[in-house]
């Protein structure tokens, strides 16, 4: 499909919203000449900020090859499906003491859990209709500043460089996640406005080789739509393709980079890459293998000590049961984005 049809479509799906003023105005820690406006207009796909929930056995709308975000706390478990995402980008929402934002970016793929507390201050987000690299920039309510949605940042406005504060989220596809947790809270299409969530609204976008809006460097070392893990740390970041973990199974690799120690533990069927890191607070190193041997079904991973930790990070059983492995500022997107934000990066 040509990139006009692409642009001209989106339009028509999304609605035309208020267009905002001159991106270069005022000071940007990115190029402002390459921020973008997206088409739609600020708001003009519209955030959500007070989801709904059903139980897995309520939801009918979802294909077990959809993927969905998770999220866990404090026993509450709840999925936002990509499906619902594609048109709305960013879920403003609260579990008990956790507030945060899950952000996502269909253009590059990037599912990120956000904390919005900012400063000490609650906020939500909402999508700006600007766009950097191709990627979703979020702006916060309480300033009306804007963030990088893959740099972490804030780019523009009054916190402009303050870095966000990463929720521990995992993505993976429906039929995984409602198999390990089948009392899961799932996001309904009870959003609110009126959109078609049985159909993707990018067309042949994901599959194809095309981008819809122009990116400053494209890295043609792997397939440019290849979903990868990066980590970034230092400025830097590092990437793991789904090809090197086995076809089923769960798979184990622990690796150093840029002086973490971390472990990358991935599913090829059940569609899941996550990282985590190795040292715990305390200076322990955690030595990890993979649980697929053991009864332990919500186990991933099991280390020397004989802790068993579920796809959160979080330990099952074992002496340090209720611990939570370090986040890694890590989260899985599209090949092309990575080598647009991160040039060079590091490919495993």
């Amino acid at each position: 499909m040509k990139i006009a049809l692409y642009l001209s479509g989106l339009l028509l799906i999304l609605g035309m919203g208020c267009k905002k003023d001159d991106p270069t105005d005022g000071e940007w820690l990115i190029p402002s000449e390459e921020v973008r406006d997206g088409g739609p207009g600020k708001d003009g796909i519209p955030a959500i900020s007070n989801p709904e929930f059903a139980k897995t056995t309520e939801i009918n709308f979802l294909q077990d090859n959809d993927l969905v975000i998770g999220i866990k706390h404090n026993g509450t478990i709840r999925a936002y499906p990509h499906p619902i995402l594609d048109w709305h980008e960013i879920v403003n929402d609260k579990i008990e003491d956790l507030t945060f934002a899950i952000t996502y970016c269909p253009l590059t793929g990037t599912g990120i859990g956000w904390n919005r507390r900012l400063n000490g201050r609650e906020t939500t987000f909402g999508v700006s209709g600007l766009l950097y690299n191709s990627n979703l920039i979020p702006y916060d309510r309480a300033t009306d500043s804007n963030w990088s949605q893959m740099r972490l940042d804030c780019v523009n406005g009054e916190l402009m460089g303050k870095r966000i504060s990463m929720v521990q989220i995992v993505e993976t596809s429906w039929a995984n996640w409602k198999a390990r947790y089948p009392d899961t809270e799932v996001m309904t299409t009870e959003t609110g406005h009126d959109r078609d969530y049985d159909r993707y609204p990018y067309g042949s976008y994901r599959t194809n080789s095309q981008l819809i809006f122009p990116i400053d460097i494209q890295d043609d070392r792997l397939p440019l739509k290849e979903r990868v893990l990066g980590i970034i740390r230092n400025g830097k970041a590092k990437v793991y393709r789904f090809s090197d973990f086995a076809e089923s199974g769960n798979q184990v690799i622990q690796d150093e980079f840029e002086g973490q120690q971390i472990v990358i533990v991935g599913n090829r069927t059940d569609n899941f890459l996550l990282a985590f890191g190795r040292e715990l607070a305390d200076g322990t190193l955690l030595e990890f293998s993979s649980a697929n041997d053991t009864e332990k079904s919500e186990a991933i991973l099991v280390d020397q000590e004989g802790n068993y930790w579920d796809i959160f990070g979080e330990a099952i059983e074992g002496p340090r049961s209720g611990e939570v492995l370090p986040i890694t500022e890590s989260y899985i997107g599209y090949w092309f984005s990575w080598g647009a934000f991160y040039p060079n990066a590091e490919i495993y």
